[in-house]
């Protein structure tokens, strides 16, 4: 045991080597390509590559991911449009959305259960005027956060509020109806802060350790109920550096050469990412290189 545990981290130290000068190679062609510094483009305005969801309800238009139910064309149940390009841990994420009906929301730090469904972290929006900046955990805990609220989660416990933002209809003033707005999301460590037109509409601090995700997907949600259309573009990640001592190994899954062995690389990468989580202290993430 002691010698398979041995190469096995001998191994994942040549690979960490390997990832880090691929991430160092591509990093000044990727901040130069966008806008703000340390910024990661997830979307490039003409398909949905790296993106995976139901194609009944998925598609580009206009530049913009854009997510649609009609009266002729129902979800049965929340349908999701999956980033399958890495996961996230610590970061800062950055988008623009426009939403006519409905409702729907951003996925973070989430697990994929399966045929488009996810759970976890969720900065909500929607076409009223109650939830739009609130944190709901899809799948779980429920609303961690109303809008204009300061929440501490206790371990095996129910979000408490410790302050406020501001008034819920003074925020609600400042995001535009089915008009585009700017959505901020900051996850670092256990503090989770929204972010809409400029105003902070709700954080969480989560203590609770069972229940709360240091790492996970990120995803775009289609509501289930009455016809609806979302929209998002300008979707941007930078990746920020872990709090609370934590350590962060990056594994970069390499471009495949050919079509039939295209899951393979992403399929490595994870498994490994899934041994080193094992290991005190240490959080691995993966994406493609």
């Amino acid at each position: 045991m002691r010698s398979l545990v041995g190469n096995r981290f001998r191994l994942s130290a040549g690979l960490l080597l390997i990832a880090a000068a691929t991430v160092c190679g591509l990093s000044a062609s990727a901040v130069a390509q966008d806008l703000e510094p340390g910024f990661k483009s997830l979307f490039s305005g003409k398909d949905l590559a790296g993106w995976d969801g139901n194609p009944k309800f998925w598609s580009v238009r206009d530049g913009a991911i854009t997510g649609q139910t009609t009266k002729e064309n129902p979800t049965e149940g929340n349908t999701f449009l999956i980033w399958r390009d890495g996961n996230v841990d610590d970061f800062e994420l950055r988008l623009s959305f426009k939403i006519v009906g409905g409702n729907s929301g951003i996925q973070y730090r989430s697990k994929d259960h399966g045929n488009w469904v996810v759970g976890g972290y969720q900065a909500d929006f929607e076409a009223g005027e109650t939830y739009s900046g609130i944190l709901y955990e899809e799948r779980g805990r429920g609303i961690l956060a109303l809008r204009g609220q300061k929440t501490t989660i206790p371990a095996g416990g129910k979000p408490e509020l410790i302050a406020t933002l501001g008034d819920t209809k003074d925020i609600q003033a400042v995001i535009k109806k089915e008009d585009w707005n700017d959505y901020t999301i900051l996850a670092e460590g256990n503090q989770l802060t929204h972010i809409i037109n400029g105003r902070v509409t709700a954080q969480v601090t989560d203590h609770d350790a069972k229940a709360r995700a240091a790492s996970g997907i990120l995803a775009l949600q289609l509501h289930a109920g009455p016809p609806m259309t979302v929209q998002f573009k300008n979707i941007r990640i930078r990746r920020t550096q872990l709090v609370a001592g934590r350590k962060k190994i990056v594994l970069l899954a390499g471009t495949q050469s050919h079509g039939p062995g295209d899951h393979e690389f992403n399929a490595g990468a994870m498994l490994l990412k899934k041994c080193l989580d094992e290991a005190p202290g240490v959080q691995a993430q993966w994406y493609k290189g």
